[in-house]
């Protein structure tokens, strides 16, 4: 396995690199607050010359995640584009007009629908199963839906997963995502789509934003990705070709140190992954 690099400023990879395509929550914010010199550090990137994407496994369109980032204090400065998870599952489902569509997930994801040719249907009539979260992330774990993916199983429906991420941080602690549900149908033998990262539907989309903004072809060699998390934002760009910069505060951070990364505990990690990002920081910071 190549030697770890830790940096503990974007400002030493920064030049290497003419775009940058970030992970949100876990990197530019929390899920309650913004962190403000993640913000500053892609804007800087930005005055440089460089283009930034958020790439997110949020599973509501980019319109309405910008509003999200907007409450939170995550500065437009800091980006030029975002596109989601939740964009690419709108692509799916205009695919299959007209589908009979059984809905996982909270009130809150329903603008991921809107204007789409779609008819909510109890899972006894449903042509697919959309997962966007689990109804009540507070205090359910993708246990409670062993009865129900039973039931959806027993149909052979598909399921369109609209956020691959197992877990999220919102303040100081962890909450399950749609991934986790995924992730049990699939082991239970169910067929899944999944919309988001470390999938390359979400990359493509994102490449094609990033070349339509450069009004240029996109060199992946000058392609940064930025992520906290192994599964989605390490394993995703290894499988794109594209460096990666990983922030240790986020998701792994009981794992690996949220302020002084343990190497050892990083180098395990990154192993069973199967996957080595470029470089390791605590935190983005320019």
């Amino acid at each position: 396995m190549p030697k770890l690099s830790i940096v503990d400023r974007f400002a030493h990879l920064a030049p290497a690199y003419d775009v940058v395509l970030s992970d949100v929550w876990g990197v530019v914010h929390n899920g309650v607050a913004a962190y403000s010199e993640a913000g500053e550090a892609l804007a800087r990137f930005r005055e440089g010359g460089g283009i930034v994407v958020l790439v997110s496994n949020s599973p509501r369109p980019g319109q309405p995640v910008t509003h999200q980032l907007d409450r939170i204090g995550v500065i437009r400065s800091a980006y030029d584009a975002i596109v989601t998870s939740g964009d690419v599952t709108r692509g799916v489902l205009e695919e299959r007009p007209g589908a009979n569509i059984f809905h996982i997930g909270p009130q809150r994801d329903l603008s991921i629908f809107d204007g789409l040719n779609i008819r909510f249907t109890p899972m006894e009539v449903a042509d697919c199963v959309v997962c966007s979260g689990l109804f009540d992330d507070e205090v359910e774990t993708a246990d409670d839906y062993r009865e129900l993916l039973d039931q959806v199983h027993a149909r052979n429906l598909l399921m369109v997963c609209a956020n691959p991420d197992v877990v999220v941080e919102r303040g100081d602690r962890l909450v399950y995502c749609a991934g986790a549900i995924a992730d049990l149908y699939a082991h239970m033998g169910g067929e899944v789509i999944y919309t988001g990262k470390p999938y390359r539907p979400l990359y493509d989309l994102a490449l094609r934003e990033c070349a339509a903004l450069r009004g240029a072809a996109i060199e992946l060699s000058r392609v940064l990705a930025i992520g906290d998390s192994v599964r989605t934002d390490v394993k995703g760009a290894a499988a794109l070709g594209i460096d990666c910069l990983f922030v240790t505060a986020g998701i792994h951070a009981e794992e690996v140190g949220r302020d002084q990364p343990d190497m050892a505990a990083l180098e395990t990690m990154f192993a069973a992954a199967g996957a080595v990002p470029k470089a390791v920081t605590p935190r983005l910071v320019w």
